[in-house]
């Protein structure tokens, strides 16, 4: 349901959320080994995200990626948002076009709900609650 990009997209923030604020802004090089994502591909990432409002950045000689506390209260669904489309989350999981309550295809029953509480997940979390549960994200990042 998330594509590779969303899901690089939110290890980038998460590292983030760990790693900067307003007063330490982070380079995509300092950040791309770390959590196994190439350095090109998490930069264009990251950069929509910022152009969007999700993350905040700055240029310049201290500049760089960080996560401001109101970009700390976004949620899930704001980054997959920015680099899926709602489209993609909302899609049939089989991938058919009409796929809906009224012309179900064979799974929509079966993950039908699940779908709609993951929906909710992504809604409800914000990136500020994953942080808070700070020991899985950091091993989420081996060193």
């Amino acid at each position: 349901m998330l594509s590779n990009s969303t899901k690089y997209a939110i290890k980038g923030v998460l590292y983030l959320a760990l790693n900067s604020d307003e007063d330490h802004k982070v380079l995509v090089r300092d950040i791309f080994e770390v959590v196994h994502v190439p350095e090109a591909y998490l930069a264009k990432l990251l950069q929509e995200l910022s152009r969007q409002g999700v993350i905040s950045s700055t240029r310049g000689a201290k500049g760089g990626f960080y996560l401001s506390e109101q970009d700390r209260k976004r949620s899930l669904m704001d980054i997959v948002k920015v680099i899926d489309g709602e489209r993609r989350v909302n899609s049939c999981v089989m991938g058919i076009h009409n796929c809906d309550m009224d012309n179900p295809c064979v799974l929509h029953k079966l993950v039908g709900a699940n779908k709609s509480k993951f929906i909710k997940v992504l809604e409800n979390t914000t990136i500020l609650d994953l942080v808070e549960g700070r020991q899985d994200i950091e091993e989420f990042f081996p060193l």
